[in-house]
């Protein structure tokens, strides 16, 4: 139990810690980051029992609808909602680049307790597998989630509700394109290996974009004052 608990842990810590490390300016305290981390695996249990009643119910037949609203729709908007409760006001998300660490760690949180569960179930030959896809992919969408959250909150204020949206609207396309794959494709490996590279070319582009706004945001708090 313990290898595969351990198994489970390691590659959202793995992902957390790159993340965080990529920081180039003031880095968020850890306690911080570990309790946004706490609130995404803590999500996962109410939204597991959602989609089991979901499932149990059969409310959603097509494959399409399945993909994007029992698992896209609700994991995507609880954590976008418990990331604007449990970080937009705080003091420490000081800098456009921490929506991308609380982001992604709000993500990575919920994909640590779900990849667990999947490893006790179906065993601990599944571990590599799902570190490659699910794990990182939810890292992904956290931190695409975290970067329109920095520019809702620091850049460009008139246009806040879009960025807002946009922080929910374009993890939920993702991760349903990325469910849909799964579900609906035989060959879904010849499909899913493409849209994996796109998503970290995306996602890095995301973190590239926010370290520029970054930047630019302490350029400008450190211009002097004149009266």
């Amino acid at each position: 139990m313990l290898v595969i608990v351990s198994a489970g842990i390691a590659p959202g810590l793995a992902l957390l810690s790159y993340f965080y490390l990529k920081d180039q300016y003031d880095q968020e305290p850890i306690i911080t980051v570990f309790k946004v981390f706490m609130f995404g695996a803590i999500m996962t249990f109410p939204i597991m029992f959602i989609q089991y009643v979901i499932g149990v119910e059969g409310i959603f037949q097509s494959k399409i609808l399945s993909s994007f609203f029992s698992a896209a729709l609700l994991e995507e908007f609880f954590k976008c909602f418990m990331l604007f409760l449990a970080v937009y006001q705080h003091a420490d998300f000081d800098e456009p680049y921490d929506g991308i660490v609380y982001g992604a760690s709000m993500s990575l949180g919920f994909a640590t307790v779900e990849n667990i569960l999947y490893l006790i179930a179906n065993g601990l030959e599944f571990a590599f597998g799902r570190a490659l896809f699910p794990v990182s992919s939810h890292a992904l969408f956290g931190v695409i989630m975290g970067y329109y959250f920095g520019k809702a909150k620091f850049h460009r204020q008139d246009r806040r509700r879009i960025w807002m949206f946009l922080s929910f609207f374009i993890p939920f396309l993702l991760h349903g394109l990325y469910d849909y794959i799964l579900l609906a494709e035989e060959k879904w490996l010849y499909y899913l290996f493409p849209f994996m590279f796109f998503l970290w070319w995306f996602g890095l582009k995301k973190v590239k974009a926010a370290h520029l706004l970054t930047k630019k945001y302490n350029n400008e708090k450190a211009q002097p004052f004149h009266f």
